[in-house]
């Protein structure tokens, strides 16, 4: 059974992602009204992944008989001046995820929890993806804040059907 410290984190955490969901849907909707097809799609997919990394927690949880209680989450932001600062935004997210991610493990080794420290070695490497992804993303975004149409060719060349991740934990309800 997890520490309990671990767990009321968890717990915390599991609204941390649902959050980063809602964050990354308003992105998505805000690339869609632009008529910017690729950036949707792509932050229409970040969504349904953090959603995941969500439920992949609740089913842990549920896996070692403790407690789940799912979080309210504050509001995302829905207005952007322009095309970079949702990218922008949503970097910083990641980067905030990933302290958090980092903050959880360190709980369970503090706690001599080794399953729950097992358990969050796949979103430490998860994090260093998702950080490099969106480094990536800002970079060119940046450079053609004006020219949406390279934004949307670089989002399209990159984009690439990922394998499932046989090392990921389970997702609730999958």
């Amino acid at each position: 059974m997890p520490a309990a410290r671990f767990v009321e984190q968890l717990n915390a955490q599991i609204g941390n992602e649902l959050g980063a969901h809602n964050q990354y849907l308003a992105v998505a909707v805000h690339f869609d009204a632009l008529t910017m097809p690729r950036m949707a799609a792509f932050f229409y997919g970040q969504a349904l992944e953090e959603r995941d990394h969500a439920m992949m927690m609740v089913q842990y949880l549920l896996d070692t008989d403790s407690k789940v209680a799912i979080p309210g989450v504050e509001a995302p932001v829905n207005e952007f001046a322009d095309v970079v600062e949702p990218v922008r935004l949503a970097l910083a997210q990641e980067r905030r995820v990933s302290e958090q991610i980092n903050e959880l493990t360190a709980v369970a080794r503090e706690e001599r929890d080794f399953a729950s420290d097992q358990f969050m070695q796949w979103f430490i490497k998860e994090q260093v993806e998702e950080i490099s992804s969106m480094s990536d993303l800002l970079a060119v975004v940046e450079r053609n804040r004006d020219d949406i149409e390279n934004i949307e060719e670089y989002v399209l060349r990159e984009s690439r059907d990922e394998a499932v991740d046989a090392s990921a934990p389970p997702v609730a309800g999958a």
